[in-house]
């Protein structure tokens, strides 16, 4: 859906994919829920339209709406520094993540595409 700002209108969703440091396949259970949780509410704090999230054991997929004001960099940033702050100020478990990601933008042509993608990848951590 295309939204506007007061001098744009525009349809931009970035694709975020991001491991947690030494790739431990431990984002599972409730640390699995909990970040679901604080990438939620990071997206509301922010103005961004979480469309799809999907934490597997090893790595995490993103799926978000920006205003184009907001650089790709600047929501990782966000998403992966507020998201390591919040949940390790409120649980004794640590969570901890590379510095690499990948971003990839999507329109409306693709969103579809990439929305049902990272649906998709719950059925496969088995």
């Amino acid at each position: 859906m295309v939204k506007s700002t007061r001098h744009a209108k525009y349809e931009l969703y970035y694709h975020i994919v991001f491991v947690p440091k030494y790739q431990r396949s431990h984002l599972t259970g409730k640390t699995k829920e909990r970040l679901e949780t604080i990438f939620a509410e990071i997206c509301e704090d922010k103005g961004l339209e979480l469309a799809e999230s999907e934490v597997m054991p090893d790595h995490v997929h993103l799926f978000i709406g920006s205003p184009p004001k907001n650089a790709p960099s600047l929501i990782v940033n966000w998403v992966k520094g507020i998201s390591a702050r919040k949940y390790n100020q409120r649980y004794d478990d640590r969570v901890k993540w590379t510095r690499s990601y990948y971003v990839g933008t999507a329109g409306s042509a693709s969103k579809d595409a990439v929305e049902q993608y990272i649906a998709e990848q719950e059925g496969d951590d088995a």
